[in-house]
């Protein structure tokens, strides 16, 4: 049995609507709308379910098709910023490669070393087919240095990867 068996749309239905919404940022309504204009009537709580349902695992399907040469994978840069989400201030850590390409995010309402740890894990497990990076930069910002040491510790992070800690090195973070 497939994923989509016992749905009442087809299966090139629910990915278009799926992708539309991943890639492009539309409103659920709005997607319901443009997906009435195509002839396909659906409701936009239909198009909701879809995307909690399918959009994981899309993601999981297609991440390989999106892995970061090795070459640039080798060296991450690894920064936090204060954004405002939805009316709500939280912190956005994210990991690129010296090349600017997007590796991982996280969003946390905290800036602490439990967050900046749990979004070292998940860089790291979701990169790990493309191999572990030779040196992650950071800036001097304390909690992503015990982060780091305590994923060592434990075995996440090889302790062949170093660590360096350069206050201005991550303003590459600034022009994205």
């Amino acid at each position: 049995m497939g994923i989509f068996s016992g749905r009442h749309f087809p299966r090139d239905i629910i990915l278009w609507a799926v992708r539309w919404y991943c890639r492009y940022g539309v409103s659920y309504r709005d997607l319901e709308e443009m997906m009435t204009e195509r002839g396909v009537p659906v409701d936009h709580t239909t198009i909701y379910r879809w995307v909690q349902k399918y959009a994981p695992e899309l993601d999981k399907q297609t991440r390989w098709y999106r892995q970061v040469p090795d070459w640039q994978a080798s060296s991450w840069r690894v920064d936090e910023t204060y954004i405002r989400v939805g009316g709500r201030w939280c912190y956005l850590y994210r990991a690129i490669t010296a090349g600017g390409q997007t590796l991982d995010f996280y969003l946390s309402p905290k800036r602490n070393v439990v967050a900046a740890k749990r979004f070292l894990a998940k860089a790291l497990r979701s990169n790990a087919s493309a191999g572990y990076p030779r040196v992650i930069n950071t800036d001097k910002a304390p909690s992503l240095a015990r982060a780091i040491a305590e994923l060592k510790s434990e075995g996440i992070c090889p302790p062949t990867v170093e660590h360096r800690q350069v206050k201005y090195l991550n303003n590459i973070f600034q022009n994205i």
